[in-house]
């Protein structure tokens, strides 16, 4: 396994939410598989950068993509490059101590925040900053965006979608627990809900999953608020327009959507938030590898495989955007069999899978991983933290020497 950074688990690290700890015990499955003897770790080692892929395939039988979707998709709206404009892509690996994202300026003034979005990742983007932070104080966000977001003056967070609620791609798990929220009201208009609910009925028979997540919209509506200082509030048929701004942003414009023969089209109609931070949560695409053609913000595949070689590719990297850990894992096992129906009982290369890495990089073996994870959870038991992340490269690799 070829990691580019110090630390492993991916987006179990990086983009699970700090206060959905439960998520993050999948790493224990990993760290089962790499105490195999059959299983090496090559941390710290970036492909098309100290080692081409060209070298791969001549030497092993198989070779997996795994690399995800780390680019945020644009809104392409005026404005949309003001400072105070950012992408999930780069707030959520900012409160995750993800070491490329430290140094993101995400402007905490003012009482408002917009995410535009209707997804998992809207959701954690706006729970991160609509909770009270001292729920994260026993958490993993990372030390820099904790003592942020304690320093934070919003209090009101908008999530904005295009369409209905019937048409948001929120998992129901993620709104049940919104009327837990012990600091933060969530608002959203029981009529939006009504309206929602009659579309569907009307659209024919309801699917369990839709089902159950319009439950879940009418238990939010009904929820009694406690006069909370802070609340989240979905804003339904919006689309925005622009981002106004002298020199950083101060107001969002939308379009006001409707719905006609099942048709989500623009009324015609616009309002406007006054606003210092947007976030936009409409989707990924894959940062491009050198010597692996992509097409769509994806690997260039076909059911997994990339044709006319022995490179597959799993998860985002191939599907795009979509799903969570569980769809990760029947993907990742479908990809599998393509690869045991395609081996060569002969080994490649015979056997040799020596792979040249120049010497002025520091690998990180499992073993090193295991000394920079101890050393985090160290640091973590102190606070009463799971583990406090160190975010500098160099001080990672210290640790794991």
């Amino acid at each position: 396994m070829f990691e580019r950074l110090p630390t492993m688990w991916g987006l179990v690290r990086s983009g699970v939410a700090p206060d959905h700890p439960k998520i993050k015990t999948v790493a224990k499955v990993f760290e089962k598989i790499a105490s195999d003897p059959n299983f090496r770790l090559f941390g710290n080692v970036e492909v098309g950068r100290d080692v081409d892929i060209e070298e791969f395939c001549p030497r092993y039988d198989a070779v997996v993509m795994c690399t995800g979707s780390s680019i945020g998709k644009k809104l392409g709206i005026p404005g949309e490059e003001l400072p105070g404009s950012l992408s999930a892509a780069e707030f959520v690996p900012w409160y995750n101590g993800h070491p490329d994202y430290t140094n993101i300026d995400v402007p905490l003034v003012g009482d408002t925040a917009v995410i535009i979005g209707a997804g998992n990742v809207a959701m954690d983007c706006a729970r991160m900053l609509g909770i009270n932070p001292i729920e994260l104080d026993t958490t993993d966000t990372a030390e820099h965006a904790l003592a942020a977001l304690h320093a934070s003056e919003i209090r009101k967070v908008y999530i904005a979608g295009r369409r209905g609620p019937e048409h948001a791609a929120f998992t129901a798990p993620e709104l049940r627990e919104l009327p837990k929220l012990e600091h933060t009201n969530v608002i959203i208009d029981a009529d939006a809900v009504h309206a929602a609910h009659e579309r569907a009925q009307a659209a024919g028979e309801i699917e369990k999953h839709l089902a159950s997540n319009l439950e879940a919209w009418r238990l939010i509506a009904e929820h009694p608020h406690g006069g909370h200082a802070r609340s989240m509030e979905f804003r339904f048929l919006s689309h925005p327009i622009e981002i106004k701004g002298d020199c950083k942003v101060e107001e969002v414009v939308f379009g006001i959507n409707e719905i006609k023969d099942g048709k989500v089209v623009d009324s015609g109609e616009t309002y406007s938030i006054k606003t210092n931070l947007v976030i936009s949560a409409i989707g990924y695409h894959a940062l491009p590898i050198q010597g692996i053609s992509f097409r769509d913000g994806k690997v260039e595949n076909e059911n997994g495989r990339v044709l006319g070689t022995n490179i597959y590719t799993v998860g985002w990297a191939k599907r795009g955007p979509s799903g969570v850990i569980g769809t990760n894992k029947s993907d990742a096992s479908d990809v599998v069999k393509l690869i045991i129906e395609d081996l060569n009982p002969e080994p490649k290369n015979g056997g040799d899978i020596t792979v040249v890495i120049p010497q002025e990089i520091t690998i990180i073996d499992q073993a090193a991983w295991t000394k920079i994870n101890e050393a985090e959870i160290a640091a973590g038991v102190a606070l009463g933290k799971p583990r406090v992340k160190e975010v500098d490269i160099a001080k990672l690799i210290a640790l794991g020497e």
